[in-house]
């Protein structure tokens, strides 16, 4: 569906089939308006945000960086890692602390920006850190090319630049609000230095996980941001909850309880050259939480659908998190795939899912 708004367009790539809420419609709508706006794509886990719709790749003459938003360089990455025996309590009471900084496993002289507080850490919200096998394959050539075969385990890793990208966000904001960036180049070397940041940061903590669980680190087979703005074909290309889907591949989320996805990406310029990030949310944190606490118990969301186990010492982040609250991740993978932006590769399954320090271990 495509729907010209002043000078821009909108293309929302969702079938008829996917629940796409209003409001994130309106938000695509809104941007849309903005001055020097040409296209905006709204990917099939389109949700509202902050201001600006999650779900979205927006070309603009113009460069606003409240459309990036404060976690730049957010992104998931896939590593490989070989374990002796995959017995999911096991592995999840060595799980180390990533709530917590371990300086051991960087160089301090190598940190884009030297900004080392909180590196090696997930923080909160959706980010997470997950052991998960390969489950179906569907491209074999695709996957031997990557290393991969059904039963395999992988290191999947999302998060982003932490407090740097809010430090570089609220700079711009406290001046200019949701106005442009004045100074363009001087936000995006920022916005690089955190773009790098968020990339070593998936890889420390995956160095961490797989030191704690007595594996050998492994460098990623994907690693892709999905808050990010590149200068593309003369126009600020942003994604906010978008991947690179220009013939790369992606690892599109599902949730806790859920397979995710690996996909090749192979969009074109309509969809924002993008693909998809994740399940995106269908529910609020706070309706989730609501709704949350009458179907389900804290242990009963420890334990998933597909056995895996969650580690998770914070009970409202169990049910603000919990599967329930996401749209379905085949639905949306479905829709990529409909319309041409992707093809499956292989699909993850959870087998244990660290989202913050449960100190009853």
């Amino acid at each position: 569906m495509v729907v010209s708004v002043l000078s821009a367009s909108v293309a929302i790539f969702a079938s008829a089939s996917s629940w796409i809420e209003s409001t994130a419609l309106d938000q695509c709508h809104q941007v849309a308006a903005l001055p020097g706006m040409k296209h905006v794509a709204g990917m099939p886990d389109l949700h509202p945000g902050k201001g600006a719709p999650i779900g979205a790749a927006m070309s603009s003459s113009v460069l606003y960086p409240f459309l990036v938003g404060s976690d730049i360089g957010c992104g998931i990455a896939v590593f490989p890692i070989k374990l002796k025996r995959v017995v999911p309590e096991k592995l999840a009471a060595r799980f180390p602390d990533l709530d917590e900084a371990d300086h051991a496993f960087f160089d301090v002289a190598d940190v884009p920006g030297g900004w080392t507080e909180s590196l090696g850490t997930v923080g909160r919200g959706n980010h997470f850190v997950e052991l998960a096998r390969v489950g179906t394959v569907f491209d074999s050539d695709h996957a031997t090319r990557l290393g991969l075969a059904a039963g395999d385990t992988v290191l999947i890793v999302h998060s982003g630049s932490r407090g740097l990208g809010e430090r570089i966000l609220r700079a711009h904001t406290e001046v200019h609000g949701a106005g442009p960036a004045a100074d363009p180049a001087a936000y995006l070397a920022a916005h690089d230095d955190a773009v790098r940041w968020g990339s070593l940061n998936r890889r420390v903590m995956a160095a961490r996980v797989a030191d704690a669980l007595g594996a050998a680190y492994q460098e990623p087979i994907v690693d892709e941001c999905h808050n990010s703005v590149e200068l593309r074909d003369g126009l600020y290309l942003h994604r906010k909850g978008a991947a690179d889907g220009d013939r790369r591949d992606v690892l599109i989320a599902g949730t806790r309880g859920t397979p995710s996805f690996l996909v090749a990406g192979h969009a074109g310029e309509d969809a924002g050259w993008s693909v998809a990030h994740g399940a995106g949310r269908k529910m609020s944190r706070a309706d989730a939480l609501r709704r949350g606490k009458v179907k389900h118990t804290v242990e009963e969301l420890r334990r998933t659908p597909v056995g895996s186990l969650v580690v998770c010492g914070d009970r409202q982040l169990l049910f603000e998190e919990a599967p329930t609250a996401y749209k379905r991740i085949e639905q949306v993978v479905g829709d990529l795939v409909e319309h041409k932006l992707a093809s499956r590769v292989v699909s993850t399954v959870p087998v244990v899912t660290y989202k913050t320090a449960d100190r009853r271990r």
